[in-house]
């Protein structure tokens, strides 16, 4: 609390009320209270730019410029008085020109210039929050995105940390499809560069799952080190595939409060605060219980698998047959 006069910054509705109460330029109010912050007194703002964390960012709304002249009581962006004066209306214009430190900004706590969207570091943005110039999108640290989450230049899609992406999630550059780590790729989660297909490691690929370049049928995969006829599609679509993709293999587990024991209490204090804690799993013994828990005839599905070898299994699993 202190007893000076203070400039600050006040929104109010287009009729000049604020809370119920009428207000008028060049009038000094006061009411015989102990100010106190959200609860009794005149709220105002010191920057212009935090007024509009509890105002909608709207030209129709007035906006002041005030002197507290009574006791001031101040909370994180918030403060109020039980003396004010309203001193003067801001134009918006005005309100545009303190809110930003840029130039031609339309937007709110722009940095750079010519911006219509808010919090911009950079140039000429229409979106949000960019450090970058000419975007339209949002969060973007690259320069003329029109997608979101950029920190690359020139994408139209989103989270690329390339150049030139059209789709999302890229490494690369000149992506049309998504998650590409290599560049000029129309498909999805490429390594290498020019594929039309998916998941390929290698180079101009019209198919999907190679490792090598220019190919455009499947290839074959080694299973126990031996060649065999199947191909990567029809081993994602294979029962043994499926079975041993039910193995329960999590390195942590989130336990509540209320399913903690009380040596876990004891031992996790934090509980109290985070209402739990992370458990870490012991998962040495996971693909034993899931082979055991097994129908036979399941296990023969997994017996099944092409060159399947007992050592070598044993070896990479854990798994005794």
């Amino acid at each position: 609390m202190q007893m000076e006069a203070m400039k600050g910054f006040k929104v109010f509705n287009p009729d000049w009320t604020c809370r119920g109460f009428q207000y008028e330029v060049g009038k000094v109010y006061e009411e015989n209270i102990v100010p106190s912050v959200c609860d009794k007194g005149f709220h105002f703002c010191k920057e212009a730019k935090d007024c509009f964390n509890y105002y909608g960012f709207d030209p129709s709304n007035k906006v002041a410029e005030i002197l507290a002249i009574g006791d001031v009581s101040e909370e994180g962006d918030k403060c109020c008085t039980n003396i004010i004066q309203v001193i003067r209306e801001i134009t918006w214009q005005e309100v545009l020109t303190i809110v930003n430190i840029g130039k031609a900004c339309t937007g709110l706590c722009n940095s750079g210039d010519c911006n219509s969207g808010d919090c911009n570091s950079g140039d000429c943005n229409s979106g949000d929050c960019n450090s970058g110039d000419c975007n339209s999108g949002n969060c973007n640290s690259g320069d003329c995105n029109s997608g979101n989450w950029n920190s690359g230049n020139c994408n139209s899609g989103n989270w690329n940390s390339g150049n030139c992406n059209s789709g999302d999630c890229n490494s690369g550059n000149c992506n049309s499809g998504n998650r590409n780590s290599g560049n000029w790729n129309s498909g999805n989660r490429n390594s290498g560069n020019w594929n039309s297909g998916n998941w390929n490691s290698g180079d101009w690929n019209k198919s999907s799952q190679t490792m090598g370049c220019f190919n455009t049928q499947s290839q074959k995969l080694k299973f126990f080190d031996q060649e065999t006829d199947m191909s990567f599609d029809q081993w994602q679509n294979s029962d043994a595939r499926y079975l041993l993709n039910q193995i329960d293999f999590r390195p942590a587990d989130w336990i509540w409060t209320d399913d903690m024991t009380d040596i876990e209490k004891a031992e996790h204090t934090e509980h109290e605060t985070t209402v739990g804690y992370l458990k870490i799993r012991d998962n040495t013994d996971c693909c034993t219980e899931w082979w055991n828990g097994l129908s036979e005839r399941n296990k023969n599905i997994v017996r099944s698998i092409p060159n399947f070898d007992l050592d070598k299994f044993f070896k990479i699993t854990g798994i005794r047959i």
